[in-house]
């Protein structure tokens, strides 16, 4: 048994997100990144997105490829949440979805290649770089492969069950205390009637 995998556990024993996988996500989704990027700059916003992508074709599909990344971090905040439950069969399918983003972006990736006439560049050498290292990634990782499958349907339903269940036993708890220190019927009887019984046998006595 392994114990360092203990570490991949939250508070609640669900195994946490990878760390690699915000970084793949922040790289799929660079150009929603660089968009955000260009709004800052007032004075020249285009300058900005052709410095990275001169083809305006270009980056509309980095944009559309982008629009997936984000949609994987709306799952795994879900995931984190527990909620909705209807959101779990998707996420399971996360490392296919993820797949996907990786061939649609190294399509790009040609594209982009192909309108410089294939002229070799530092960013492009980054971005073959970092796909293959995320393809070598979603291949091996066996946090990744847990990760997905740690989210099961049944868990909310237990959860809630659980929390009606203590509710109820809170609500409970109150009432039998009530009752403990209610007097009965039969304990204000017997004391009512011992003074008349101690005066009948006093009675006798004499």
């Amino acid at each position: 048994m392994n114990f360092s995998n203990i570490t991949w556990l939250d508070d609640k024993g669900h195994i946490k997100p990878p760390i690699f996988l915000y970084l793949m996500l922040v790289f799929l989704a660079r150009g929603w990144c660089v968009f955000i990027a260009s709004l800052t700059q007032f004075s020249d916003q285009a300058g900005l997105v052709k410095l990275f992508y001169p083809e305006k074709s270009d980056f509309i599909l980095a944009l559309v490829s982008g629009v997936g990344a984000v949609m994987i971090y709306g799952l795994i905040i879900a995931e984190r949440k527990r909620s909705p439950a209807w959101l779990q069969p998707i996420f399971r399918r996360l490392i296919g979805i993820l797949w996907l983003l990786l061939v649609l972006d190294a399509i790009i990736l040609g594209q982009r290649l192909a309108h410089d006439y294939f002229i070799f560049k530092i960013s492009y050498a980054l971005d073959g770089l970092i796909l293959f290292w995320s393809a070598l990634y979603l291949a091996n990782s066996k946090r990744l492969m847990h990760y997905v499958k740690d989210w099961h349907p049944d868990e909310e339903m237990a959860e809630t069950k659980t929390s009606s269940e203590s509710s109820q036993d809170i609500d409970r708890e109150p009432s039998v205390a009530s009752l403990r220190s209610k007097p009965t019927a039969r304990a204000v009887t017997s004391v009512l009637m011992q003074p008349k019984i101690n005066q009948a046998d006093s009675n006798k006595n004499e």
